[in-house]
């Protein structure tokens, strides 16, 4: 005699022919588990047909159109649940149908050059952007602010890059073109300091026309989120320029792993600026500190990283855990939040 374990329940007892008979009416599963009720033994109720030398094989009820009639067209095409519209209240299905087919655009929207690449870097900036979404945002976090910083960050560093030429303002830009280790200059005070603060501008402005006090994780995640834009404008820039310049393979390469990396470790960077930010403002007797960590923390972090990129694999192994420090960092940040705020209170 057996007992027939599903969902945690006993059924039963059944003797081995009882369950050789619903096997093959498909009662019973073969990979049921069952537990022999003499001994104790628990194992498939395949192993003890086994045993019992017995075999079994599920009956075919009727051919395939009576199958399918009583299958039913309900369970082929939910067309009642479908018009009901219920599905349009998944948020997880339309993220999914969003990021998979959002790509398959660009078969039927003819596009010149340019928009072809801001398409493509919109795009992983936007994956990242709903995984900080769902990861990061609070109880403070407005949808429309998010959008706006987004959108409106690509437009003031497209002008403030391409048409204003700010960088070439900062004369620490010349030392990237050094050696080793003269090089780190020019990638801290001019790549490091002009692009961290000018993805800090959204967050200023944030702060500033705050009605109420902002949680630490909402200036961080707006820091996200204004990372990513600039990785949208940075990816344009490199596809473009530098990418093009090389092999296809080459280029295909570096224009994935811009595309995926680049967004998220400007954002990580502008997140741990928005969090020292989030600080200044809620203890402003230390402001001047906290607004000078803002932005060079992430700014050395930056440049550091910058500096050790390169074609030596040695190099480039500092470089990730550089990158790798800084997501460390972050979340670090956040988890000890609480206790940072208390001691700075007293």
């Amino acid at each position: 005699m057996y007992y027939i374990i599903r969902n945690g329940q006993d059924f039963g007892p059944y003797d081995i022919q009882a369950i050789a008979s619903y096997v093959k009416t498909g009662q019973i599963l073969k990979c049921d588990e069952a537990r022999d009720a003499q001994t104790g033994e628990v194992n498939s109720v395949s192993y003890f047909l086994k045993k019992h030398k017995i075999s079994v094989r599920v009956q075919n009820k009727g051919n395939v159109i009576s199958q399918l009639k009583d299958i039913g067209s309900e369970l082929i095409f939910p067309k009642k649940t479908i018009a009901s519209r219920a599905w349009m209240k998944d948020k997880a299905l339309i993220t999914l149908a969003l990021v998979g087919l959002l790509p398959t655009l660009l078969w039927v929207i003819p596009m010149f050059d340019w928009g072809v690449h801001y398409f493509i870097a919109l795009y992983f900036s936007c994956i990242w952007g709903l995984f900080f979404y769902y990861l990061f945002k609070t109880d403070q976090v407005s949808l429309k602010t998010t959008v706006t910083i987004f959108f409106l960050e690509q437009v003031f560093i497209f002008l403030a890059w391409n048409l204003l030429g700010i960088p070439k303002l900062n004369l620490f830009y010349q030392f990237t073109d050094t050696v080793f280790p003269i090089n780190i200059l020019g990638y801290v005070f001019g790549v490091g300091l002009t692009e961290e603060f000018a993805k800090m501008v959204p967050l200023l402005i944030i702060a500033a026309k705050a009605k109420k006090p902002l949680l630490p994780q909402t200036l961080v995640y707006y820091g996200l989120m204004s990372g990513i834009a600039f990785g949208v404008f940075e990816g344009v820039e490199y596809q473009l320029k530098v990418n093009s310049e090389l092999g296809y393979t080459a280029s295909f390469f570096y224009n994935i792993s811009r595309l995926t990396s680049l967004p998220f470790m400007h954002a990580i960077w502008c997140g741990i600026a928005g969090y020292f930010l989030s600080f200044a403002k809620l203890y402003p007797k230390y402001r001047i500190s906290l607004y000078i960590l803002a932005l060079a923390v992430p700014a050395i972090l930056h440049g550091l990283y910058d500096s050790f990129v390169s074609a030596n694999i040695l190099f480039v192994i500092v470089a990730l855990v550089i990158a790798f420090t800084g997501v460390i960092l972050l979340m670090t940040y956040l988890k000890q939040g609480v206790n940072y705020q208390s001691k700075l209170r007293n």
